[in-house]
């Protein structure tokens, strides 16, 4: 791929997990998303909705390897399946692309490998280890590294690390709160100063509310890189990890996210383009969703290209 792909309007595609739910899907324990790799009768589920963000307008679709880290999978005791799980996400991605025909791109969703929303406080080793080992099985089937929903500099900076040891380039999606920080108590700017890596093809938020995304989106522009957003529709701006809400062993159906996020109701497609536009004007470049973001929200997008 081109490292200049996003010096123009581009659309990501919007959430894996929230909508194989709303499509059938039954999720173990704290598995999410990666249920409907592990369990083969899931697989097309998987196939379908890459398709649905595709038809709808994507330019780049997200593996679903989010919650292929090891962690997770020892969480709920099937980490002898890590390599199946990450592999077998990225097959449906390229199952996809080659059923729609058209030339998008697939992005390796490479996640926090602790929890998601807060910083990893583990020594730099074993997440540099745990980074690699993902990395390693996404990188042959895909064009970039996404830098899914990270929440401090450090984990940046080792993660850009490892994608430059793999040969690929990534792309930055932090976690941002609602005083545009992340969860690390670090800025955008100190972070993008300390941790700059040539292998950056844009920074994002991610996972965020549309509010936060265009408050912090004045800051990110000054960093002169190409910059947006994969915001959510959570009712709560700032989520907290699954197991705060989620105490399904391994073996039992696991809690929707949105029983205790909650969804929002106030931004239709139209309000998500409207909202996006703004964003435009004011030159943010590469556009999505994340949880509980539609195929229908993504084709408003579309319109913006």
């Amino acid at each position: 791929m081109k490292l200049n792909f996003f010096d123009k309007v581009r659309i990501l595609d919007g959430g894996m997990g929230q909508e194989l739910l709303s499509k059938g899907l039954v999720s173990k324990g704290t598995l999410w998303s990666a249920s409907a790799i592990l369990e083969k009768k899931f697989h097309n589920l998987v196939t379908d909705v890459h398709l649905s963000y595709i038809n709808a307008g994507a330019d780049v679709i997200v593996t679903n390897t989010f919650v292929g880290r090891k962690v997770r999978l020892i969480e709920n005791k099937v980490e002898e399946h890590f390599n199946y799980i990450n592999e077998q996400a990225c097959i449906l991605a390229i199952k996809a692309k080659e059923i729609s025909n058209k030339d998008i791109l697939i992005a390796g969703s490479l996640p926090s490998q602790s929890d998601t929303y807060v910083e990893d406080k583990r020594d730099s080793k074993s997440i540099e280890k745990d980074f690699y080992d993902q990395g390693k099985i996404i990188c042959p089937y895909i064009d970039f590294f996404y830098l899914d929903v990270v929440s401090s500099g450090r984990e940046i900076d080792i993660a850009s690390n490892v994608a430059t040891k793999l040969n690929k380039p990534i792309l930055i999606g932090v976690h941002i709160k609602k005083n545009n920080l992340l969860p690390s108590n670090e800025t955008i700017s100190s972070v993008f100063t300390k941790y700059k890596n040539n292998n950056w093809i844009g920074l994002i938020s991610a996972c965020v509310s549309p509010e936060i995304a265009e408050n912090c989106s004045a800051e990110i522009k000054e960093l002169k890189i190409p910059f947006g957003f994969k915001a959510n529709l959570w009712a709560v701006e700032e989520p907290t990890p699954v197991q705060t809400f989620n105490t399904a062993k391994h073996n039992e159906i696991g809690t929707n996210p949105n029983v205790a996020l909650g969804k929002r109701t106030d931004v239709s497609d139209k309000h998500f383009y409207n909202f996006s536009k703004k964003l435009v004007e004011k030159g943010a470049t590469i556009l999505g969703g994340c949880c509980e973001i539609t195929p229908w929200h993504i084709k408003a997008l579309s319109q913006l290209k």
